[in-house]
């Protein structure tokens, strides 16, 4: 008998990583059960959001869903509640990554359960935010002691979990591989869709914080400079003041190495970014899992990143990538050169490609199904 699920999440219009992760969970997982998804119709009050928009504008999306909670309307998350308590399904899954939606989650949570049938699911991007303050962790307690079960996508994320709450079932599963961003392009038609020029190419993807480290890696090319002809494209939108990575690039006169695309990259753009890419280069402080890294498994793209979260469970060292020390600008230098110098592309492209098949979307859902139905 196939479940009900009820999925809380946000996707499209929505943009970014968690929507992109629900709406491939949600078609994979149509085909093993009757599932239904509830939206925001406010996810972040605008003075919260770092970002220029919440919203992406990609019209072939075709995925359906209630937009009824607002994050900041107590009376959307009873009604929300109300609701779920009376569509009784068996299971609710909460997309969970930052205590800011504890109290709207623990709120429906708490209502949706006192039908005595739904089980309440977890499913842990992160368990703790990479940047806290004091009220994360009382936050976060006060949503997992409504959870009947917890999935995570890393063991920094299922270690977080048992500092916060040992008793909950759990298990740590993967992040999938992106299969939603289109076929590969060629790294010509991406270099000219992208006007970019014909040299080696390092790609830095994603919104930039401070704990993603392009500061580092900046730092970083600045060692190379002089050793290889290569250039750096950063993808991503600025969700802090740009100015320290501007003023890092004039200090070390990177300014004809560094290119800059300062915006979100709508999903129809996102193969010409890993199109171009020899290597994709995660210089992160602190990680759970990294959506990046599934990206550029899907385009058989090798990866360089630091030793911090999940990163290296998915890249190993010297096979599809390269892991090094975090916040070692010279120890990741030397490793973008020894990629270089060992022409370690082709191999390692290939080994992504022949290893991709164990990150996959049926083989996510049938595992997670498995779990929450005691299998």
């Amino acid at each position: 008998m196939r479940p009900k699920i009820t999925i809380i999440s946000p996707v499209f219009p929505y943009r970014g990583g968690i929507a992109n992760f629900t709406e491939a969970f949600f078609t994979d997982l149509q085909e093993k059960a009757d599932v239904s998804l509830i939206n925001f119709k406010r996810q972040y009050p605008s003075l919260l959001f770092p970002g220029k928009t919440q919203f992406e504008t990609n019209s072939k999306k075709n995925i359906f869903s209630e937009r009824t909670i607002d994050s900041v309307n107590p009376f959307t998350w009873f009604s929300a509640g109300r609701k779920i308590k009376r569509d009784a399904p068996d299971f609710l899954v909460f997309a969970y990554w930052h205590p800011f939606f504890a109290p709207a989650y623990g709120t429906i949570a708490g209502i949706a359960r006192k039908n005595k049938k739904t089980k309440i699911i977890a499913l842990c991007h992160n368990v703790l935010p990479h940047e806290r303050n004091f009220t994360d962790i009382p936050l976060a307690k006060m949503f997992f002691k409504k959870v009947d079960f917890a999935i995570t996508l890393s063991q920094k994320s299922s270690n977080d979990l048992k500092l916060l709450n040992d008793k909950i079932k759990s298990k740590t599963l993967f992040h999938p591989v992106y299969s939603n961003f289109g076929e590969p392009a060629e790294k010509r038609a991406a270099r000219e869709k992208l006007g970019l020029a014909d040299k080696k190419t390092i790609l830095f993807f994603g919104f930039i914080r401070k704990y993603k480290g392009l500061d580092i890696l900046l730092r970083s090319i600045a060692l190379l400079k002089n050793k290889i002809d290569f250039q750096l494209l950063v993808a991503g939108e600025f969700y802090e003041k740009k100015d320290e990575y501007l003023n890092l690039i004039k200090d070390y006169k990177l300014d004809d190495v560094v290119i800059l695309r300062d915006k979100f990259i709508p999903s129809d753009e996102v193969k010409y970014y890993f199109g171009v890419a020899d290597v994709v280069v995660l210089p992160y402080r602190s990680a759970t899992q990294s959506g990046i890294v599934q990206i550029a498994n899907n385009f058989h793209k090798p990866v360089i990143a630091t030793d911090v979260g999940g990163l290296s469970e998915i890249i190993i060292d010297g096979v599809n990538g390269y892991i090094v020390e975090p916040e070692n600008p010279q120890e990741l230098a030397d490793a973008i050169l020894r990629f270089y110098q060992n022409n370690d592309e082709e191999k390692f492209s290939a080994n992504v490609k022949f290893a991709v098949g164990k990150y996959s979307w049926g083989k996510f859902v049938s595992e997670f199904l498995d779990f929450i139905e005691g299998k």
